[in-house]
């Protein structure tokens, strides 16, 4: 929204109390996951979840998908790259590390290797750094949330010096700041 310049209202879904559960809820969003988008359009109501809200709002605004069609499919397939690959596995890593009740070594330390190696695939991939030439795409929309918790998956940037680089480029962005602080108010 804020790199869109579009006005939204932000409806909170508590996770920790299980609000994504509800019967309501789960009626628009079957994943029971968040985000979610609930968009209305001349009277007819979408609702858009998981990385499909970022191609679905790049392509009705025009932004953050590239025309060209190589350029295109490189930024969609590091897009699926972050639904099916990197937030799967940061999530696990985060929720081990920083929810779990009972710390399972053996499970903490795989998620941490995976990441590890997710991390890698950013750090040194050619068309990572393709995806990555203008640093406006809904590729770096998405995986940046989870780059943005890396600590929280057991990683350092310091070991990944492109990502870093990428990483604090996109996180001085004044949308970016102020994307993240709406979520903040939110965290008791």
């Amino acid at each position: 929204r804020e790199a869109l310049g579009l006005t939204y209202q932000l409806l909170p879904v508590n996770i920790m109390q299980g609000d994504q559960h509800t019967a309501a809820y789960v009626r628009q969003v079957p994943t029971r996951k968040i985000p979610a988008l609930r968009h209305r359009n001349t009277g007819v109501e979408q609702i858009v979840f998981d990385g499909a809200i970022l191609l679905y709002l790049a392509e009705r605004q025009g932004k953050f998908l590239p025309q060209d069609a190589v350029l295109k499919w490189q930024c969609l397939q590091w897009l699926f790259w972050q639904v099916g690959a990197l937030g799967p596995m940061a999530e696990q890593a985060h929720h081990l590390r920083v929810y779990a009740n009972v710390k399972d070594v053996y499970a903490i330390d795989r998620y941490e290797r995976e990441c590890h190696k997710l991390y890698a695939v950013l750090e040194g991939h050619p068309q990572a750094n393709l995806a990555w030439l203008d640093r406006n795409s809904i590729a770096d929309i998405a995986v940046l949330p989870w780059v943005y918790r890396h600590a929280r998956h057991g990683i350092d940037l310091a070991e990944y010096p492109s990502v870093l680089n990428w990483h604090t480029e996109l996180m001085a962005r004044p949308a970016v700041k102020t994307g993240l602080s709406v979520g903040q108010a939110l965290i008791s």
